[in-house]
């Protein structure tokens, strides 16, 4: 009697979390991204919190830049000031071309008298000498006027250059968050000093994750990249759920077992790591173990 009450707790101890034979286990993983300050300064804002989810390319945070724009103010000043010295060509010009245009029609006057015979040849050469003249100063007086604004121009280029510098330390001022995620820890707040480089926040898309896992070689030939697969975790109550995987990476070379597994012998095998994507349905979490079926 004794042996059948001992046989019967042992299979309800085997039946207790009934589940598929799989062919693989591993755990979840997600590509996990810190992301830091590119500016040193005061945490002016910082609206970030610990499993709040974030859209790309949002700001969720500010660092003092008030120094940058009084930089820039002064840059913007330094070029207003030369630009003001530069020539107004149209009204420094405009004495010889009234010149010019008074001698070409004291010219076209010559040279009506001329035809007429009220005029001498020598009046209309005259004439013609002054009008030649002028146009040459008019030239000079242009190419003096045009390298004076290039020079001015020459003054300014590197001007514009500082301020786009600094336009680009201000962009970086504004903390952009850099993919719709979660967040998954937070190292900073409001009103510290953020030194550049320093990790601010970091996050992961957990909309699909990663499970890792190794199998051994004999088990490779009944895998191949895009296969679809069945995915299992432990649901907490003697029972598993169900996910849809798909293989996404096979490792090229082998390796040896990694060293979370327990005992000496198994690490001591070569395996081949294997990445199964998953959606989320809310159920996966990083670090969870999962176990893989694909026959």
């Amino acid at each position: 009697m004794k042996y059948i009450v001992f046989i019967v707790v042992l299979l309800a101890v085997s039946c207790g979390k009934p589940g598929p034979d799989f062919d693989a286990t591993g755990s979840f993983e997600a590509t996990e991204i810190i992301v830091a300050a590119e500016q040193s300064g005061k945490l002016m804002t910082f609206a970030v919190q610990e499993g709040a989810q974030l859209p790309t390319n949002a700001i969720v945070g500010t660092i003092d830049s008030a120094q940058l724009v009084l930089k820039r103010l002064q840059l913007q000043a330094q070029i207003a000031a030369i630009l003001s010295r530069q020539p107004d060509q149209s009204t420094q010009l405009a004495a010889i071309q009234e010149q010019l245009k008074s001698a070409r029609y004291e010219r076209e006057r010559l040279t009506n008298l001329v035809n007429g015979g009220a005029a001498t040849q020598q009046q209309l050469d005259d004439a013609n000498a002054q009008i030649n003249v002028l146009e040459k100063q008019l030239a000079a007086q242009r190419s003096t006027l045009e390298k004076t604004s290039g020079s001015l121009h020459a003054e300014v280029a590197p001007l514009s250059i500082q301020i786009d510098q600094v336009n680009d330390l201000l962009n970086k001022c504004n903390v952009l968050n850099p993919i719709e995620g979660t967040v998954l820890s937070t190292y900073a707040t409001e009103g510290e000093m953020a030194m550049m480089g320093k990790p601010l926040y970091k996050i992961a898309d957990l909309r699909m994750l990663t499970l890792r896992a190794y199998i051994s070689g004999d088990q490779l030939p009944q895998i191949a990249l895009g296969q679809e697969v069945k995915v299992w975790t432990d649901a907490g109550d003697g029972t598993y759920n169900e996910h849809q995987g798909t293989i996404s990476w096979i490792a090229d070379e082998a390796e040896f077992t990694p060293k979370t597994i327990q005992t000496k012998d198994e690490r001591a095998h070569l395996v081949y790591a294997i990445k199964v994507l998953v959606p989320n349905d809310g159920k996966l979490k990083i670090g969870m173990y999962g176990e893989v079926k694909w026959q």
